[in-house]
């Protein structure tokens, strides 16, 4: 008995093309993609940036910039901090400030000694008493005005050095502030120089990743075409294959008609015979 084969099968042009799919697909999969070509990289810091982390991280310069400012303001503190700001002329206007309150007083004491000569009391015992009373006011009185002299000098020194003193604390923390100000101008700047490295970078890794899988694509969309076409083709045909006879068939078929021959003789004389 024959049995008949159908094979329905596509266009040959779309056969063609399923072919030449299949063949470009095993070549451009057969080798391993160079992934680590196109891995994320991220930019390394910009010069600036690194200042500002070296201004501030550097003693004296970010951590303790305030420390030199703190160390002079003590010196300015204490019993001995006004030192420094005393006149280098105090002593001299001092000396001649004496030197003339001596001179005013002997003429004062030449004055007593000219009235007893003028009253007849030259050398007696008023006179001496009078010049004694003169003396130890006027030694009062010098004494007064040199610690006068003394006590402004050191007042004017004393408030100098409270000046100086809040100075150099005001510099301690306006200078961490301007450092400050600095390292964070130098951060910003390099901030934005490094994020146009990185962009750079990731256009770069994107034009050469776009590049490497455009065959891919290229092939993705050819496939999508294909099935496309062959999903809507109305060029399909079906086609069907009657194989020979095998020599068991042909006997078997031989013994089929012979049989039939016979009975369609040996009927009649069957029948009149029987």
């Amino acid at each position: 008995m024959a049995t008949e084969t159908t094979f329905t099968r596509q266009a040959p042009y779309i056969e063609a093309l399923g072919e030449q799919y299949g063949k470009d697909l095993t070549a451009l999969t057969a080798t391993k993609m160079p992934t680590q070509t196109y891995a994320p990289t991220v930019a390394g810091q910009d010069q600036a940036q690194k200042d500002a982390y070296t201004m501030a991280t550097t003693q004296g310069q970010g951590i303790g910039a305030y420390q030199p400012y703190i160390t002079q303001a003590s010196a300015y503190t204490g019993p001995t901090g006004y030192q420094s700001f005393m006149s280098p002329y105090q002593q001299d206007v001092i000396d001649t400030t004496l030197t003339e309150f001596d001179k005013q007083a002997a003429r004062g004491m030449q004055g007593i000694s000219d009235l007893a000569t003028r009253s007849g009391n030259l050398g007696g015992g008023r006179e001496g008493v009078s010049r004694a009373e003169y003396q130890t006011q006027s030694d009062i009185n010098r004494a007064l005005l040199q610690s006068g002299l003394l006590q402004q000098g050191f007042g004017q020194a004393q408030k100098a050095a409270q000046q100086a003193y809040m100075n150099q604390m005001q510099m301690a923390g306006t200078i961490p502030q301007l450092q400050a100000a600095d390292v964070t101008g130098l951060g910003q700047m390099g901030a934005t120089q490094q994020a146009q490295a990185q962009a750079q970078l990731d256009a770069t890794r994107e034009t050469e990743r776009l590049e490497a899988y455009e065959p891919y694509e290229r092939l993705g969309y050819l496939g999508q075409g294909i099935a496309s076409i062959a999903s809507g083709a109305p060029g399909q045909y079906q086609s069907t294959v009657t194989p020979n006879p095998t020599p068991l068939q042909t006997a078997l078929g031989t013994g089929s008609v012979l049989s039939g021959i016979y009975g369609n003789i040996m009927g009649p004389y069957r029948t009149q015979t029987g």
